[in-house]
């Protein structure tokens, strides 16, 4: 008895959360059965590995430890915990003021349950957080969306370090995966109007069942979307292995500007045979709901819908996954032809957002045109990637190019992930530090978004900027030098490839001074970055670890290349040995890839050498389950740093980093704090103007890490993850590019 008792503040307030996960019931009417399915994503009735780990307090349901919960065990724990919870009430004051149901109830003025957006003052979370747009947030949704624990950003300050801002709301944006919906919701259940179409050889289509058909599949693709690229095998394999069994699979393609040559050599790529439809006029789309690129839609003989949704979950947008973990589609199918319903009828499917007018208001005009004002938004932040041969997957260079994607600019542009850009910016900044900042001017973005959601005027041609000339090849110029592979290296089409590690031997007998350089992939659509290191004659190198010392040039993508400065320069010793990992992404297409680094040479030794150096933690220990797990690391400085650039890496589990100094007095420094950090863009982050760090300061970098099932991107929750090479491990690097006198300079001082 005394044993029960004893329970902690933080077991109570634990508890309470549990509480409001699993039964909502007080707040929602939700049924605990409805909550339980939620957290059962692969719907067999019992939680158990990466589902019990989905929320730490749920592994206090598992009232036998033996590692799953099922409904009846589940509902025993809730009634046990309840009446510890009703024996132990904690002053309020007591209670850790950084739990999110601790924070709910101070903002919960009224003490209604529920908060309303006059009791919070930030709009844009308010926003966030109610999930069913029902102009309240209870607090189920708030640790839905915020965890048990408070992200850092929301905390109350204890003491003068500045916290880095992580938020998990902010950071989940950046990643999309198959969500679950209700199916009734979204369609399923109801008869599909009768609908013929033609395909491209001009034949009739009928989109309902025939004959002896169990079932028909409408697939829709983009054949210019990247996601589509990745499942165009699955889609194949998937005709393939329904043949036979009276499943009729139709290819449906929405993106009313792609060309007839684009669809075919998405057909020929993945050898795909079923019939395709053009849906130009969004007639197939508006009549069955979809939203995106990349759902299907099984249609059973009677003409009811049964299923919309993913195929599987191994791709999304912001994360790849070495193989899929549910196979939605595949289940679905495989369910009709047992005369069963799905288990799983809806889901979301991320793919490029479809431009569907009826989510754009007839009322709204705007006076901005694509001529005098888009077409310059994107010129000066998109077409350097997205033009023709450019690195993005389409391009947008023309109106039609606009208008044709419209609808995935549009949600790119209001989650932040485009154009890739995700420094903080300090409240003390008037004007951006950074010589590199790509990111819209609020003008900008309103002027962008205001024009997608009208009738987006073209204007007049006269009014359209001049146009850029691209390099077909090399944008630093024609290179004095190419280093390059020693061989190509062969990128398999699907799931995830481990670091490849090559070398190259150089023969200058004597040392080059390089002023510039550029790393240009022959196949860009695979290569996700590149760290080379340059190895003086006679020193090791070794396959492992690449990086911790600093590198001599990187390659991420819209980042390929570097020119200094009159009078700075690199140095590549006589004889070097020159070192690339690379990281390739399977983009749906077997391929090869051999990439060169050109380089520019200085005519003579420079004043200034430049450098880049690293600081790693190497010991890292980040425990399964954990959304928000922080790493610190700090160095004193050595010596006066004369910082040019920034970079963070770390890997797939990586949300947030930050660079601060620590100065003399005591006093902290922000010099880069990234909220939202994404593997897929590993930007470095140029100074308008250096930054000296003074000798004997502190450099402090701080990094967050989400171990949690909810992490799409994450390959293994219920893992404690420690330093390594590869993805599915972690890293935790902050480098530094900094310039120091050149030699001869060092000598000119030291002579007297």
């Amino acid at each position: 008895m005394k044993r029960n008792l004893k329970i902690t503040l933080a077991a109570a307030a634990g508890i309470a959360s549990l509480g409001y996960l699993l039964a909502p019931a007080l707040a929602q009417g939700l049924k605990l059965e409805e909550r339980f399915q939620q957290f059962d994503t692969d719907s067999n009735g019992v939680l158990s590995g990466e589902e019990l780990n989905a929320r730490p307090m749920l592994k206090m349901l598992d009232l036998d430890a033996n590692g799953s919960v099922d409904k009846v065990e589940a509902l025993k724990g809730l009634a046990q915990m309840k009446g510890k919870l009703q024996k132990f009430k904690p002053a309020e004051s007591a209670v850790d003021p950084n739990r999110t149901e601790t924070a709910f109830r101070l903002l919960d003025k009224n003490s209604d349950g529920a908060l309303s957006s006059g009791e919070m003052n930030d709009r844009q979370i308010f926003e966030k957080l109610d999930q069913n747009q029902d102009g309240s947030v209870k607090l189920a949704e708030a640790i839905e969306v915020l965890g048990e624990i408070l992200p850092e950003r929301y905390r109350q300050k204890k003491s003068e370090t500045p916290e880095v801002t992580a938020s998990s709301e902010s950071v989940a944006d950046l990643k999309e995966q198959p969500q679950r919906l209700k199916a009734t919701e979204h369609g399923v259940g109801r008869q599909v109007p009768a609908l013929t179409l033609s395909d491209l050889k001009g034949q009739a289509v009928n989109l309902a069942a025939e004959g002896s058909e169990r079932a028909v599949v409408i697939a829709f693709f983009g054949a210019t979307c990247p996601i589509s690229g990745k499942l165009g095998p699955e889609l194949a394999r998937l005709e393939k292995d329904y043949m036979d069994k009276s499943v009729r699979f139709i290819l449906c393609d929405p993106v009313a500007g792609e060309s007839q040559e684009e669809i075919q050599s998405f057909l020929t790529a993945h050898g795909l045979t079923s019939p395709v439809v053009r849906d130009s006029k969004k007639e197939v789309s508006t009549r069955l709901g979809a939203t995106t690129t990349t759902v299907v839609f099984v249609i059973d003989a009677a003409r009811t819908l049964v299923y919309r949704g993913a195929i599987h979950d191994q791709y999304g947008l912001g994360y790849t996954k070495e193989a899929p973990k549910v196979h939605y589609l595949r289940s679905a199918l495989d369910a009709v032809l047992r005369n069963e319903a799905p288990e799983i009828a809806a889901t979301t499917a991320p793919g490029c957002a479809l431009d569907l007018d009826t989510a754009r208001s007839e009322v709204i005009t705007s006076t901005v045109t694509y001529h005098r004002e888009i077409s310059r938004i994107l010129q000066n932040h998109c077409v350097e990637c997205h033009r023709a041969d450019g690195l993005g997957p389409f391009s947008l260079q023309t109106y039609a190019d606009v208008v044709e994607h419209a609808g995935m600019i549009k949600k790119q542009v209001q989650r932040g992930a485009m154009p890739p850009w995700f420094a903080a910016k300090q409240a003390e900044e008037t004007e951006s530090p950074w010589a590199n900042d790509c990111s819209l001017s609020e003008r900008d973005k309103r002027d962008l978004i205001t024009w997608l959601d009208s009738s987006r005027p073209e204007g007049d041609a006269k009014d359209q900027p001049l146009a850029r000339a691209w390099p077909k090849e090399w944008s630093i110029g024609k290179p004095d030098h190419i280093v390059q592979l020693p061989r190509p290296v062969s990128i398999k089409a699907e799931g995830t490839m481990p670091y490849q590690f090559l070398t190259t031997e150089t023969t200058f007998t004597e040392d080059k001074w390089v002023k510039g350089y550029e790393i240009l992939p022959t196949d860009r659509a695979v290569v996700h970055h590149v760290i080379v290191s340059v190895h003086p004659k006679g020193s090791s190198v070794r396959d492992r670890d690449e990086g911790t010392s600093g590198y001599w040039a990187a390659y991420v993508p819209g980042n390929s290349k570097q020119v200094y400065p009159r009078g700075f320069a690199r140095k590549l010793p006589a004889g070097a040995t020159v070192s690339f990992q690379i990281h390739y992404t399977p983009n749906g297409r077997a391929t090869q890839d051999q990439l060169r680094m050109g380089l520019l040479f200085a005519e003579e030794e420079p004043q200034f050498v430049v450098e880049t150096i690293a600081l790693p933690k190497r010991k890292l220990n980040i425990p399964p389950g954990q959304a928000n797990h922080v790493e610190v690391e700090t160095r004193t400085i050595p010596f006066d740093l004369n910082a040019m650039a920034f970079m963070a890496h770390m890997h797939v589990r990586g949300k947030a980093f930050k660079y601060e100094v620590i100065k003399a007095d005591g006093t902290h420094q922000n010099l880069l704090d990234i909220p939202r950090y994404d593997f897929n863009w590993q930007l470095r982050y140029d100074l308008a103007q250096h930054q000296t760090l003074r000798r004997g300061d502190t450099l402090k970098i701080t990094a967050v890490f989400d171990n949690s099932a909810a992490n799409a991107a994450n390959p293994d929750p219920t893992r404690t993850v420690k330093w390594g090479p590869q993805t599915s491990d972690e890293m935790m690097i902050g480098y530094i590019e900094h310039f120091k006198p050149a030699p001869s300079q060092m000598q000119a001082r030291a002579t007297p």
